[in-house]
């Protein structure tokens, strides 16, 4: 069982190199490069489903963007969609908005199941930190 930990834990070294080395020629939101494609390139094997198949990567993703990465993504009905690099503080600025708008969306929701105003939850998640 440790020898499977540490052959994953080297694989993900692997996919985290050959990540960058990928996300190096796509900086800048114009440059983003689809998930499905991404994953091939990365994992050099097809995806079947593109949500469920490529979670790991996705899983990787966060974990380098929860490090600090400026690891971003757009969703853009007409232009480029998938993954970039930001290369300015505008694109970063883009992404950190849509992830606040989607942070929010969901504490309205809770607050609406929970019967109290988004203020008042707010108010209970600050003292909860405290």
């Amino acid at each position: 069982m440790e020898k499977d930990m540490e052959k994953k834990q080297i694989s993900n070294e692997i996919a985290v190199s050959k990540l960058w080395l990928i996300l190096s020629q796509h900086v800048g939101e114009e440059t983003a490069i689809d998930m499905g494609e991404l994953y091939e390139l990365v994992f050099a094997e097809e995806y079947t489903n593109k949500i469920n198949h490529t979670r790991r990567l996705r899983k990787i993703i966060d974990a380098l963007q929860m490090q600090g990465a400026r690891i971003c993504s757009t969703r853009s009905s007409g232009g480029c969609n998938g993954y970039f690099v930001s290369r300015t503080t505008s694109e970063l600025d883009g992404y950190c908005s849509g992830l606040r708008r989607e942070a929010l969306r969901k504490l309205k929701k809770e607050s609406v199941m929970r019967h109290i105003s988004l203020l008042e939850l707010l108010g209970q998640m600050k003292l909860n930190m405290e």
